[in-house]
């Protein structure tokens, strides 16, 4: 009769009991965020922006649009922080993957400018590399705020902060106590 082999689990390396294996070290190159910390920062890009695409500039609804991580958490340095995330809509995200920020933008110059306007939180040196792309004459102006009510999509017709009341109580998951 053949031994029944034990079904799921993963196999495990190291030796068994008594074994004077080191305890395995843990290999995580991104702070883990909660929930809330995502949360908080999707309303504080939709305060800033609107629900636009980082990206292709396209206006979502507010519910569809996603957050992405520019520097993929795949990577070396990805970080789960505000100033390595964009808003942008799931065709983007789809498209973008986990390739690097930079191969993405230069597949379509538009990213390129749309990252210019909608990526100015971001760490310095992503702004930086997003501004040596763009010649200083080619550089549009900077939003000023969320997209207006009448680019609304959807043709919701209420005002702004009629439908973002901002909670502001000072409180931002990602400072340290």
């Amino acid at each position: 009769m053949a031994a029944k082999r034990k079904r799921g689990g993963r196999a495990r390396r190291g030796g068994g009991a008594g074994s004077k294996a080191a305890p395995r070290q843990s290999a995580l190159t991104s702070h883990p965020t909660g929930r809330a910390a995502y949360t908080e920062t999707r309303r504080w890009l939709l305060a800033q922006h609107g629900p636009v695409c980082a990206y292709c500039e396209r206006l979502v609804p507010e519910r569809t649009i996603t957050l992405d991580h520019v520097t993929p958490r795949r990577g070396l340095t990805a970080y789960d922080r505000r100033d390595n995330l964009v808003l942008c809509c799931k065709t983007c995200n789809s498209a973008k993957a986990d390739k690097p920020i930079l191969v993405f933008l230069l597949g379509n110059r538009a990213r390129v400018v749309a990252m210019y306007k909608y990526g100015q939180h971001l760490s310095h040196q992503l702004v930086e590399m997003v501004k040596d792309l763009l010649p200083e004459n080619e550089r549009p102006p900077l939003p000023t705020g969320p997209a207006s009510a009448k680019a609304k999509p959807r043709g919701r017709r209420r005002k702004w902060a009629e439908m973002h009341p901002h909670d502001n109580d000072g409180a931002d998951p990602y400072l340290d106590a």
